[in-house]
């Protein structure tokens, strides 16, 4: 990192990002940009700048993850003071964002809340937005500024590659059909086959796996989606492609949001393995999967991807490879 990057770029953190931003700095060879975030008995919070940004390049990473509101409260707080502080840009680093799936309208007298943050991060003062494995890509349209949408194919597929030997026969599985063009880009990238699951949801909460086009016997099955909130989709997922004559069931994704009886389920289903990556903080929250879990951190895509925004240089450049990304 050259002596101009240092000067002009800052990169900042809010509570749910400081995991990530620490990893990020090091990588850069930056040192975290002083700020601190204080909360009142009240619940109000408040982010003060320890530095001078006055027309600087600045950064700031938060996870809008669990408690949610609070955490995308924050994050506005941040900008905001970023803003009045006369930074020269301000980019909203955000690894999982919240409220994703509420997409669309899929009944009556029912908001469209991602359109509603997108707004609020907007409202707030960020010039730019950079995030990772949106639940739909169409979120990218919601917002007025420029949106960087990053995939965390590049680390899994690092990871799968240096185990492909020990993976033997290997069948990617789309644990629905919104998913299916990702898993052929891992079918692609893997040198696997591809299956396809028909997946009916009862409810909320209830998710339903009925049909399975393809083959699974005698074969490792792979199924990659884009978040596991209450496990419900991929355990039923599993245990229709084990009562298919699957050999072994890996799992994986890139937000571990992990509700409800999340880890209680994954734990007892017939799932060997289960690979996130560290886009929310993961604390102690996933210990209860004990061996099942491999963590894969994304601080280095993130990283570079700071880098080259704040170089105007190209972030697709990172994604050269065919991957697909979810709509």
């Amino acid at each position: 990192m050259t002596s101009p990057d240092r000067e002009h770029l800052k990169i900042f953190t809010c509570r749910a990002g400081r995991h990530l931003t620490e990893h990020i700095c090091e990588h850069l060879d930056l040192p975290v940009a002083e700020s601190e975030t204080e909360s009142f008995p009240d619940g109000e919070l408040t982010f003060k700048v320890n530095e001078d940004v006055r027309g600087r390049d600045c950064f700031v990473v938060q996870s809008t993850c669990e408690p949610v509101n609070e955490h995308l409260m924050e994050l506005l707080v941040a900008i905001d003071c970023l803003r009045r502080a006369s930074a020269k840009r301000i980019t909203a680093v955000i690894p999982y964002f919240g409220y994703a799936r509420q997409d669309r309208k899929d009944e009556g007298r029912v908001p469209i809340t991602a359109k509603l943050v997108a707004n609020l991060i907007t409202a707030a003062g960020a010039d730019r937005v950079l995030c990772m494995d949106l639940h739909a890509a169409q979120i990218q349209g919601f917002f007025d500024i420029p949106v960087d949408h990053l995939s965390a194919t590049p680390v899994f597929v690092r990871y799968f590659h240096d185990i492909r030997e020990q993976l033997g026969d290997l069948v990617l599985v789309s644990p629905d059909v919104g998913n299916v063009k990702v898993a052929n880009s891992y079918a692609s990238l893997l040198n696997a086959d591809l299956a396809i699951i028909d997946k009916r949801r009862e409810s909320d909460t209830e998710v339903t796996s009925r049909n399975l086009i393809g083959s699974v016997t005698d074969r490792t099955v792979l199924m990659v989606d884009d978040m596991i909130s209450t496990a419900g989709t991929i355990c039923n997922a599993a245990k229709l492609v084990k009562e298919e004559g699957a050999r072994d069931v890996i799992v994986a994704a890139t937000h571990a949001v992990m509700v409800g009886l999340a880890i209680q389920r994954l734990t007892e289903a017939p799932i060997s393995q289960v690979v996130v990556t560290d886009t929310i903080p993961n604390g102690n929250r996933l210990h209860g999967l004990g061996k099942k879990l491999q963590s894969l951190t994304v601080t280095r895509l993130l990283g570079d991807a700071i880098y080259r925004t704040h170089h105007d240089m190209s972030i697709s450049a990172l994604f050269r490879r065919g991957i697909g990304i979810r709509r």
